[in-house]
């Protein structure tokens, strides 16, 4: 886990040392194939993946008031975990514009449902940086878990993630 505020010198860093630094950012809530995936292709575009999470109050924004149902410390622990990740770092701005202008990375992985005009274009390629689409595993989404278990979820309640274990 890297502190936002460590975030600019280890770019640094690691630039210093010719590395190609890859960012992935997401919500990552209830992991499934298609997160394997992504992290797994965005770790074969470059020599360093940082992952950033979106913190409790971002995904509110985001996906609603029913969510995240794993807290923002929980999902980036369990990131942490993965071998392809080499950093984490958790943020809570609605998206991770300001994230990737502290980074600075030479390639942003996206999923194929936000595209090569996602809005994180702009500033990735501002800094010499591409973006990198991740074809989609069809059928399979968070969104789609939490709907099956829709009886238990009520997408219009107020709901606090589960703590940290």
């Amino acid at each position: 886990m890297v502190r936002r505020e460590d975030l600019e010198s280890l770019s640094k860093r690691l630039k210093k040392k010719d590395k190609i630094i890859v960012t992935l950012n997401g919500t990552f809530d209830i992991l499934h194939k298609g997160h394997e995936k992504i992290i797994k292709e965005a770790k074969e575009q470059g020599d360093v993946l940082i992952v950033g999470v979106n913190s409790d109050s971002s995904v509110k924004l985001n996906k609603g008031p029913s969510r995240p149902l794993n807290s923002e410390l929980s999902r980036a622990r369990i990131l942490a975990a993965f071998d392809h990740v080499d950093y984490v770092t958790i943020f809570d701005e609605k998206t991770p514009l300001t994230l990737l202008e502290i980074i600075r990375p030479d390639v942003h992985v996206n999923g194929g449902d936000y595209g090569e005009n996602c809005i994180e274009a702009e500033t990735v390629k501002k800094h010499k940086g591409k973006i990198h689409i991740v074809k989609l595993i069809e059928g399979i989404s968070t969104t789609k878990l939490i709907k099956k278990q829709q009886p238990l979820i009520k997408n219009d309640k107020v709901h606090n993630p589960l703590p940290d274990i």
